[in-house]
């Protein structure tokens, strides 16, 4: 009986399969390419471990730059390179460690924002609770000299603003070896938003600016207090270098064979905080990102419109690479099909939500995706309205200003679907933000699913409908 059900069922697959559409062999290609020899935790181990953080103006986002290129040449793509802009100093990060020396040596777990001071060499010193008033400073001056200083305002991962804060500035004068700021845990770490593009070689910052695990902190600032002495330890090799620093937009495109000037584009931002590796935010775009363009290389994909892989600079700056990208109309608004975006968690892509006018080339777009793994089905869903409303303002990721004129930005639902508990707040812009949290399996499925889609949309005999996009 088994035997029987066991051949039936060999049957019913059988006919189901002559039934179906045959794939396109390309589409055939990049999934037997992407389901056998997938190299996209390659591209992310580089990125993130070979490389690392990857801030505007450090020597880290240049090396980026360079080995994205490179891998773009090597499948055979069309490589441009878009200057984007410049900053008059460049910052790299070295090691940084901290003790807690009254504590038997305790090791400190900090971070300092991009573009602020390290150390020079291991600093020593006596902990003070920062004065409230100039009055009260000038009462303690002599116990601020050789100090570190404990101030009571919590950190959100910004750099302070020693030049707009006169009691900061009085207390550098004084001799303050610098300052700490309790961070909640996992610790966020920005840069220096206010003053990093004014920077010059004659004005870099003097003191170091320490963002301390509020529980090490809070033990630190309760003893203090209560007039207990505390000695620290800091070592943070915070350096700058001589500048113009530029940075660029990399883009590889695989050109279309029959509306070359049409274009479909993904895109995914190099440049990372560095208070970790980057490798969730966003290396897992850009790497989910390279792995398409290769498959499609590899497949031998002559797709009737272009396929642009944009790897935008400055994200985290204020999307200065999709911004320039768009304003300068690098290609013309009215020629863009879609713009795919890929930033924020290791997810796994698993649906597409678009517009009525858009649901049928989708449907048949996709139709292949549900069998590559049935771990991970793929839906078309068909909104019921529009989106709402042309965006006016930029948003939060590289899709913003594409949207805000007009541009459709559908792009891949993410899901955790095996709960793994995968919680990108925890990671975002914090110093947890590591290889360790990348969900190979989901990335390397993805890498094939975008591959796939892209492909489909370049090869319909039109652009997408941009009809009940937005209600304007």
């Amino acid at each position: 009986m088994k035997r029987y059900l066991a051949t039936l069922a060999l049957v019913i697959f059988s006919l189901g399969t002559l039934g179906a559409a045959t794939p396109d062999k390309v589409v055939k290609k990049v999934i037997e390419i992407g389901t056998t020899d997938n190299r996209t935790m390659e591209h992310e181990d580089f990125l993130a471990n070979r490389i690392g953080g990857r801030i505007v103006g450090s020597h880290n986002l240049e090396d980026a730059e360079k080995w994205v290129a490179k891998q773009f040449r090597s499948w055979g793509l069309e490589v441009q390179i878009q200057e984007v802009g410049e900053i008059n100093v460049g910052f790299s990060r070295g090691p940084w460690s901290g003790r807690n020396l009254t504590d038997g040596g305790t090791p400190l777990h900090f971070g300092t924002p991009s573009y602020t001071a390290g150390t020079k060499g291991p600093q020593r010193g006596h902990v003070v609770i920062a004065p409230k008033t100039e009055r009260e400073l000038d009462r303690i001056k002599g116990t601020v000299k050789g100090a570190w200083v404990l101030l009571d305002s919590p950190s959100r991962g910004f750099a302070l603003s020693f030049r707009d804060s006169t009691i900061l500035s009085l207390m550098i004068d004084a001799g303050a070896l610098g300052f700490i700021q309790s961070a909640e845990t996992p610790i966020q770490l920005h840069y220096d938003r206010a003053h990093c593009y004014d920077l010059t070689m004659d004005t870099l910052p003097t003191v170091p600016d320490i963002k301390l695990d509020k529980a090490q902190f809070d033990e630190i600032y309760a003893k203090v207090r209560a007039r207990g002495l505390v000695e620290l330890e800091f070592n943070i090799r915070n350096n700058f270098f001589e500048g113009p620093v530029k940075y660029h937009n990399v883009i590889g495109i695989l050109r279309g064979s029959k509306y070359p000037n049409e274009y479909v584009i993904s895109g995914s931002h190099l440049d990372a905080y560095d208070g970790a590796t980057g490798a969730v935010d966003d290396g897992q775009g850009c790497a989910v990102n390279l792995e398409s363009a290769r498959l499609l290389a590899l497949s031998g994909a002559k797709p009737k419109r272009s396929i642009m892989f944009s790897i935008w600079t400055g994200e985290e700056y204020g999307l200065l690479g999709s911004k320039y990208f768009v304003e300068n109309k690098t290609v013309p608004w009215d020629k863009i099909s879609n713009y795919f975006n890929r930033d924020g968690g290791p997810e796994v892509a698993v649906s597409v939500s678009v517009p009525p006018a858009m649901y049928n080339d989708f449907v048949e777009i996709c139709e292949p995706l549900s069998g590559i793994n049935p771990d991970y089905p793929f839906e078309v869903i068909k909104r019921n309205a529009p989106a709402g409303p042309r965006p006016t303002r930029a948003g939060g990721s590289d899709h913003a200003y594409f949207a805000m004129n007009g541009i459709p930005t559908v792009s891949l639902g993410l899901r955790d679907v095996k709960g793994y508990g995968f919680n990108y707040r925890e990671i975002w812009h914090t110093d947890l933000d590591m290889y360790n949290k990348c969900i190979p399996e989901y990335m390397e499925h993805s890498s094939v699913v975008q591959a796939v889609v892209l492909y489909g949309v370049a090869n319909l005999d039109h652009l997408l409908s941009r009809e009940g996009l937005y209600t304007d």
